[in-house]
């Protein structure tokens, strides 16, 4: 029996990047797969690689920061699986990094929207179809910038991750009994498109580098493996804590 077998996860911001990668995971280990993103043509291409190599998987349109996108992303997955049992909250918006003053209030608010009340959102919506199938894993994507590393990191960007941080607590602490657990994943800088976006300068990115004791950049697979492992029954009596994938950023 495959690890997922039988299982129902949402995956937001799963047309590209590590959400896409999650989701190919998810059903190569036999989860029917929901990709929620913006990106409405890359998600319908993940989902035709998923059964093109023989997964189930459905795509659908999803603002995270609109609570009506999450109402109907629930009730279509529950209309198409009948259960949630995993909801992986990791769309998300990077900006490069810049002082205080230099950040709008409209940036502040869009970040904030995607970034931490994405999470509250699915959170909110995903509670009640996890307590009818007898319990659920969430599991959020934060970031180190959650941790502190301040001098390095946008200032909107690092409170968006801090609120999913301390969210994940609350959640934990409050659905613990119901068998719905949630934890954080708190990945460092991540050989992937969004990174090269932000960290664009050459100069500026080897800096960033000098500053993890491993000396590279992490790879998209292990941070999928974080979340597999905190998704699945192997992390049984896990929750409401912070896995950090960042080469010992954090530890510096």
């Amino acid at each position: 029996m495959k690890r997922f077998e039988g299982k129902t996860v949402l995956v937001t911001g799963g047309a590209q990047g590590i959400g896409a990668a999650m989701a190919k995971a998810f059903a190569a280990a036999g989860a029917g797969v929901v990709i929620g993103d913006i990106g409405d043509a890359a998600g319908q291409a993940v989902q035709a690689e998923i059964a093109a190599l023989g997964g189930e998987s459905l795509y659908l349109h999803l603002d995270v920061s609109s609570e009506a996108d999450w109402q109907a992303a629930i009730g279509l997955t529950l209309e198409h699986r009948g259960r949630l049992d995993v909801l992986v909250n990791n769309a998300g918006l990077g900006p490069a990094p810049a002082p205080i003053e230099q950040c709008t209030v409209q940036a502040w608010d869009r970040i904030m929207a995607v970034n931490a009340r994405g999470v509250f959102l699915g959170t909110r919506h995903a509670i009640a179809p996890m307590r009818a199938g007898g319990g659920g894993s969430i599991v959020n994507v934060s970031s180190i910038a959650a941790l502190g590393l301040g001098a390095l990191m946008e200032v909107a960007y690092a409170a968006s991750k801090g609120a999913v941080r301390t969210l994940t607590k609350v959640i934990a602490a409050q659905y613990a009994r119901e068998g719905i657990r949630c934890n954080s994943v708190h990945p460092g800088p991540i050989d992937g498109g969004m990174l090269h976006g932000v960290w664009s300068d050459p100069t500026k990115l080897e800096r960033r580098l000098s500053r993890i004791p491993m000396g590279r950049l992490g790879r998209m697979d292990e941070v999928v493996a974080a979340v597999m492992f905190l998704a699945s029954d192997e992390s049984s009596y896990t929750t409401g804590t912070e896995l950090t994938i960042d080469g010992g950023a954090a530890v510096q």
